[in-house]
């Protein structure tokens, strides 16, 4: 006698192949998570019944190794920077189940590589980089390479990536508004990494400001976002003449270092010199006097970036290509390294009438 042959149970896959998504959108529709818009779950739940596919344990078991997993790629100069990245990130990935898998770079560049190569091969749905990576053309084009989606944080128009940041420029315009409006009209200013884009456009919006207010004196050192080239940059501002009476320093580590140097010299801050940093991050309070500086909220910029990234790696359009820069919003953060110019320290350039 022959005996019939049992039928099979529909699988995750029958139901992935019945709607044309993949295995992970319906592990989210039965687990009511996040990422499927109404239309595509309705489908997947039709699907499930006209299957009669029936998750079981070992399917759940298969269903929570298939959560993504995310590289990121970091290497940045600033202790503090990278402190409130890293808290962004994995809280952001504590929320929504997210595996993270982290490779460092060493000084501001990339990991090498075989090292690139071996995370792209390890199973990762996609990658999010830190500054300054996101602007690493060898970096980039490499990941570009695997297919896998990617986000930069604080980038500016990288192709085929998803960049999230703030409008530098509009915000070190409005900073050095605000060092203008307290009468200063000598200012000088520390330029971050000249591989950012960020570097440049704090720049061109310092420099935007002077030229709308005039009769203003701008000097202009070179750093990279570190606290030593803070330092080397400080000592030459204070050391080229006449010295202005207020310094904005593009990252709060380079205004930290300006502090020190004024410190060492025996200048009062702010009544011999105004110093103001960017992004706000702890060691803008633990300075004395605390700093006054833009807000850029680092967290939220990480936080963000991987919720848009895992949004995109559920969704079937993978192609991030000319879609506009997620830009959130700053605020100039008053505190005690601030204050009106003494007439002493007006560095005005003279009127033509003079």
């Amino acid at each position: 006698m022959t005996r019939s042959a049992r039928p099979r149970s529909a699988t995750i896959k029958d139901v992935a192949a019945k709607v044309g998504v993949s295995p992970m959108t319906v592990s989210r529709v039965i687990n009511g998570q996040y990422g499927v818009g109404a239309e595509t779950r309705a489908a997947v739940e039709d699907a499930i019944r006209a299957l009669g596919y029936t998750p079981n344990v070992a399917a759940r078991s298969l269903v929570t190794s298939a959560e993504p997993k995310i590289g990121v790629i970091y290497s940045n100069p600033s202790a503090a920077f990278m402190s409130d990245f890293l808290i962004g990130v994995f809280e952001e990935a504590s929320a929504r189940g997210v595996r993270l898998v982290l490779l460092k770079g060493e000084g501001g560049k990339p990991p090498a590589e075989p090292q690139l190569r071996d995370l792209a091969a390890s199973g990762v749905s996609g990658f999010i980089v830190t500054p300054p990576l996101g602007e690493s053309p060898a970096m980039l084009d490499l990941l570009r390479d695997t297919g896998l989606p990617m986000a930069a944080v604080g980038a500016h128009a990288v192709e085929n990536a998803i960049c999230v940041r703030i409008d530098d420029r509009r915000a070190a315009y409005e900073m050095t508004q605000h060092l203008i409006e307290l009468g200063h009209r000598h200012l000088g200013f520390i330029i971050g990494n000249p591989d950012q884009a960020a570097s440049a456009e704090r720049l061109a919006g310092f420099h935007a400001a002077a030229r709308e207010a005039g009769n203003i004196r701008t000097d202009v050192s070179q750093g990279d976002f570190s606290f030593a080239s803070g330092l080397n940059a400080a000592e030459q501002l204070l050391d080229a003449g006449a010295m202005p009476s207020a310094i904005f320093a593009s990252n709060d580590d380079m205004a930290a270092a300006v502090i020190s140097v004024a410190h060492r010299r025996q200048l009062d801050v702010p009544q011999a010199l105004t110093v103001v940093g960017f992004d706000d991050t702890p060691a803008a309070v633990m300075l004395w006097p605390p700093l006054t500086t833009v807000h850029q909220p680092v967290r939220q910029l990480a936080s963000e970036a991987l919720r848009i990234l895992v949004a995109e790696i559920a969704s079937a359009d993978r192609s991030p290509a000319g879609r506009p820069d997620r830009v959130l919003e700053h605020t100039i953060v008053k505190r005690q390294s601030t204050a009106a110019v003494r007439p002493q320290y007006d560095g005005a350039l003279p009127s033509a009438a003079e």
